[in-house]
């Protein structure tokens, strides 16, 4: 039985060399740096932060102590910015329907001569029979006259009732006003058209209103 081969060691020279060109890499680290403590801050530094301690501790223990009653306090100052907040949009619109609802003594009143000339052109109407015609002409000459002397009550959309419901008519001119948009209502929208007895009624109470005092 023969031997087998002789090992022999392997030639290093080859990785000597390498090893020593790599450790001898200025750029390779190879033993761990740890990082440099943070400077202690400057004294003076130090002494402000205690300073500043001294002067905010007692302020906020003075705060946490009356906290619940300043969340109250700023929960009223809240509903007080939304109230006064309120007003301001509102504000505008209440005014308008102050003026529109007129003040005592700026009550409205036809001239009588006016209403004479009025009751006279109703009258023809109603004398050929169309006593529609002559209730519609004293509401609506009435609603011209309001609109003459109180531009301020009057918008595009108001409507009969609510005129008749303004301050700035007196009771008797409200009800006055009731009675005659309650004939024409009916003969506009009820379709109904009026009689004698209907128009009579309405020229009555325009008559009383108008001729009588106001």
């Amino acid at each position: 039985m023969s031997a087998g081969p002789v090992l022999t060691a392997p030639r290093r020279e080859g990785f000597d060399a390498a090893y020593e060109q790599v450790r001898g890499d200025g750029g390779i680290q190879f033993t761990p740096k740890f990082a440099k403590p943070v400077d202690p801050p400057p004294d003076w530094l130090t002494q402000f932060q205690k300073w500043l301690a001294e002067i905010l501790g007692p302020v906020a223990r003075f705060l946490d102590a009356i906290w619940p009653w300043l969340e109250k306090l700023l929960l009223v100052a809240l509903l007080a910015g939304v109230l006064v907040l309120l007003w301001v949009i509102l504000a505008p619109y209440i005014a308008d329907w102050r003026e529109r609802q007129g003040e005592p003594g700026e009550q409205w009143v036809p001239d009588r001569e006016k209403a004479r000339a009025l009751l006279e052109e109703a009258d023809r109407l109603a004398a050929e029979g169309r006593f529609d015609e002559a209730a519609h002409l004293l509401l609506y000459r009435s609603i011209e006259d309001i609109a003459e002397k109180r531009p301020d009550l009057l918008r595009p959309s108001t409507t009969t009732r609510e005129i008749g419901a303004f301050d700035a008519l007196s009771q008797r001119a409200r009800q006055a006003f009731g009675v005659i948009a309650g004939h024409v209502e009916a003969s506009f929208f009820a379709r109904r058209p009026l009689d004698r007895s209907a128009w009579d009624s309405s020229r009555e109470a325009y008559r009383s209103f108008a001729l009588d005092g106001g």
